[in-house]
């Protein structure tokens, strides 16, 4: 290859077969059930990044299932969202999430900074419960339930909630493990389509473990339970904050 043929297929590694397609990435019946709960202010305060101001000391734990994404094929992802803002902006910090899925995981770390980890996830109804689970070398860390379908909500505030801004923190070292990258990015869905949106009473447990460490942000009260089915884009990000910048 010339200098030339570098610099025109470089967009991701490995360069002779990138892990992940260009964008747009769509999604087709992406289905969420997302526990939102109480927890410690003090917990909250040590992961959440400045000039991120967290919102309420309450955490949106997600589990997604995805059976037709663009170039990512099916898989599930589950994770803990923060209520933030940022300039009076209100918003959602990604603090954590699992998949099972390699390129979705590859395009999300280098594109986006997803804080994307390798976990086995699962969101499935189980006869009148929908049920969210996520185990991390082969031990379950959370369980999630609600009853399923138990009262529809409205379809346009769902939406405005989905298209409501993320944060999440991308990092990526220099060869000498020093820092080359430590941003402060925000993305939003678009496209969005709701095809169907319910309530229903909600449970949540999370187990302690060291390189899952979601347990970290206790589970001291639920405050609701929705569950979502979608179809929505996925579209790239921008740079808000660069910790780097002189």
């Amino acid at each position: 290859m010339t200098e030339d043929e570098v610099r025109l297929r470089a967009f991701a590694m490995p360069i002779h077969s990138p892990a992940f397609p260009p964008g747009p990435y769509h999604f087709v019946d992406r289905e969420y059930l997302i526990i939102t709960y109480r927890t410690d202010p003090a917990a909250l305060a040590k992961v959440v990044p400045a000039p991120l101001v967290v919102a309420e000391p309450v955490v949106k734990f997600e589990f997604i299932n995805m059976p037709d994404s663009t170039g990512f094929g099916h898989y599930c992802e589950s994770g803990q969202v923060i209520p933030v803002a940022l300039d009076g902006e209100q918003g959602g910090f990604v603090l954590s999430m699992f998949l099972n899925d390699h390129p979705p995981i590859a395009a999300g770390r280098e594109l986006w900074g997803f804080p994307k980890k390798l976990g086995q996830p699962e969101l499935r109804v189980h006869t009148d419960t929908l049920m969210g689970t996520l185990d991390y070398s082969d031990f379950r860390v959370a369980t999630g339930s609600m009853g399923f379908k138990h009262q529809a909500l409205d379809p346009e505030k769902i939406a405005a909630a989905l298209a409501a801004p993320s944060y999440l923190l991308k990092v990526i070292p220099h060869v000498d493990g020093t820092p080359r990258i430590c941003e402060l990015v925000r993305y939003r869905l678009t496209d969005i389509h709701i095809k169907g949106a319910w309530s229903g009473p909600g449970a949540l447990d999370l187990r302690d473990h060291a390189l899952a460490p979601v347990a970290d942000l206790p589970v001291l009260e639920v405050l609701s339970t929705v569950h979502i089915l979608a179809d929505l884009t996925l579209p790239l990000g921008s740079v808000v904050h660069d910790y780097l910048a002189r």
